[in-house]
């Protein structure tokens, strides 16, 4: 296909520790194709704009005239300001500044769900619900991400290939805990936050307090561990307990997404997100889809759901670059 047919542009994630960049081309048909991502830490930048002069060094001095960016929070104000990094990104100045004439901001979460919307079928792995089967092509899809926080969003496909994402703050639902250990989880977190949200527990760093309250049903001393130690401990075998906060959170991440997926009126569910990937054989294995389904009297509904991983290598990227494609070309 010639180049001149293609649309070219940057695609850009950005957190609080790293900011992803890449080159993408969009064909006539939708289709995205991603360069090699590089991986810039925000540490070692003073600001945006010269992350974005260190990638355009990489590429030979020039960049398309183009820019789709999924962030690490809210989007639409005047200002984006990140949790943990200094940078500050004013969306006017961006032409100016960065010499794109064309650009697209999405919040993080609903790049990912642009990603489910556009990613094929082979990027999909089964975690619950009729083994194969596909998401729907009609109706509403659930899209819950577990990371540093609790990600939730929606999309909505009208089954001729349009679609509309929705990014919402669905982590911050309360969390309705469902037996005794999370009736203790929950004691526990009410010593520290007045109001316990379900990302509390339902997200990489709360795997501490699950560690902990297990810890202290054993009557075992707790040992201050990050929570990237404790699921280090557990994927290596070497403590069983930390084995056993792991399947424990997944019990919570099986109710939670029962939860959107009702309240949605999803006929499909995706987890995303690299905790989930790197999860994925555990979650498999735990009582996730048991808890997924129980639903009270809508049991066999939840149980007819395609639950799904997406293993999408890099769906902030590709979600962002087919968040442009729906904005500047109708695709």
């Amino acid at each position: 296909m010639p180049k001149s047919m293609m649309t070219e542009l940057v695609t850009i994630d950005v957190g609080g520790t790293h900011a992803r960049f890449a080159l993408a081309t969009i064909a006539p048909d939708g289709t995205i194709t991603l360069g090699d991502p590089a991986t810039l830490h925000t540490s070692d930048h003073a600001s945006f704009e010269t992350a974005w002069q260190a990638f355009e060094e990489m590429n030979g001095g020039t960049l398309p005239p183009a820019v789709a960016m999924s962030v690490a929070g809210p989007v639409g104000g005047d200002i984006i300001r990140f949790t943990n990094n200094p940078w500050i990104i004013r969306p006017a100045l961006i032409a100016e500044k960065l010499g794109a004439t064309r650009q697209t901001i999405v919040n993080d979460f609903a790049a990912v769900a642009h990603a489910v919307a556009r990613a094929d079928a082979a990027q999909f792995v089964d975690l619950a619900g009729p083994t194969g089967a596909p998401l729907p092509e009609s109706g509403t899809i659930s899209v819950i991400g577990p990371g540093t926080g609790l990600g939730v969003a929606h999309l909505w496909r009208s089954g001729t290939g349009s679609y509309h994402v929705q990014a919402t703050e669905g982590g911050h639902i309360d969390f309705a805990p469902l037996d005794q250990i999370e009736d203790a989880i929950l004691a526990r977190l009410r010593k520290r936050h007045t109001r316990v949200s379900v990302e509390r527990v339902v997200s990489g760093p709360a795997i501490v307090d699950i560690y902990a309250t297990l810890a202290a049903m054993e009557h075992r001393a707790v040992l201050e561990r990050s929570d990237v130690e404790i699921w280090t401990a557990a994927a290596s075998g070497e403590d069983s307990l930390a084995a056993a906060a792991v399947d424990r959170f997944c019990l919570s991440l099986g109710a939670a997404a029962g939860d959107y997926a009702l309240a949605h009126g999803a006929g499909g569910v995706v987890i995303a997100g690299g905790l989930g990937y790197r999860i994925r054989e555990t979650i498999l294995q735990s009582g996730f889809a048991e808890r997924f389904c129980a639903k009270g009297r809508f049991a066999g509904m939840m149980a007819s759901l395609p639950v799904k991983l997406i293993t999408h290598p890099q769906p902030g990227l590709f979600g962002a670059a087919a968040a442009f494609a729906r904005e500047h070309l109708q695709q």
